[in-house]
């Protein structure tokens, strides 16, 4: 054999059975609780999103601190927003704009202010924060999307008032250099599906990993047997509330009958 065949195969093995190229870090997080039950006494919860930064054994430190961006996002629903004018002295809608399957909720959660995490074109390229995530609009048969739009804001705005849009900057602690935890709430009114997690890991303003997670909130109890009876069997639902409907009014006609 020649020696240049021998040199390509030398080179050959160190690129492919050398030592291995270093990896960059990764994420691992998890949640206190997968399953959210929602029961008659519910009043909302608090779920604990926690996680750490995994360095490979031979990458070298960095030398700026880490940074997360978790969005968390609910099912999704269409939904409306209405404006109301007063006209000759009563309240009423003139003007209305659907949405087409946005987050019913969402929540970001970030361990400083975004503008101190990256720039804003960053932040639009990756969706971060509210006003970056698409809400797309039915307008004239059209579906689009436009930020400044004042119903989108009022929709923003009444999500917020009912604790189902948030966006919380510091929200995240980092308990070591490498180890985080955050606070996740449910509110009283927090809607029934599946929710995605969906973790970043920033430093030097770049992204550098990224994982997720998911967790499911359903109703239990009374209220879901009627719901899925309802939901499953509709014939025979409305014949029992009908007999219940027709029961009730003779129990109360005999009751409180007059001889």
């Amino acid at each position: 054999m020649s020696r240049l065949p021998l040199t390509a195969l030398v080179i050959v093995a160190l690129f492919a059975g050398g030592s291995p190229v270093a990896r960059a870090e990764r994420l691992v997080v998890s949640l206190t609780n997968h399953r959210v039950m929602i029961t008659s006494n519910y009043t909302g919860v608090e779920l604990v999103l926690f996680g750490s930064v995994e360095r490979d054994t031979g990458g070298a430190t960095r030398g700026t601190p880490y940074d997360i961006v978790a969005t968390v996002t609910g099912p999704r629903e269409s939904l409306r927003a209405r404006r109301k004018e007063r006209v000759l002295g009563i309240w009423v809608n003139t003007e209305s704009r659907t949405f087409v399957d946005p987050p019913s909720y969402l929540a970001i959660l970030v361990s400083r202010p975004l503008d101190a995490i990256v720039g804003a074109e960053t932040q639009r390229r990756l969706q971060l924060g509210i006003a970056n995530i698409p809400f797309p609009e039915l307008i004239h048969n059209d579906i689009g999307a436009v930020n400044n739009d004042p119903f989108r804001a009022a929709l923003v705005r009444l999500m917020q008032e009912r604790d189902l849009y948030s966006e919380k900057p510091n929200a995240v602690t980092f308990l070591t250099p490498t180890l985080f935890r955050a606070s996740l709430s449910l509110p009283a009114q927090v809607p029934i599906g599946s929710y995605t997690v969906d973790v970043k890991l920033f430093s030097d303003g770049k992204l550098i990993a990224g994982t997720d997670s998911a967790f499911e909130v359903v109703k239990v109890g009374f209220e879901q047997f009627v719901v899925s009876a309802g939901r499953e069997h509709g014939v025979l639902y409305g014949m029992a509330t009908a007999t219940m409907a027709l029961l009730t009014g003779w129990i109360a006609s005999v009751a409180f009958r007059r001889d």
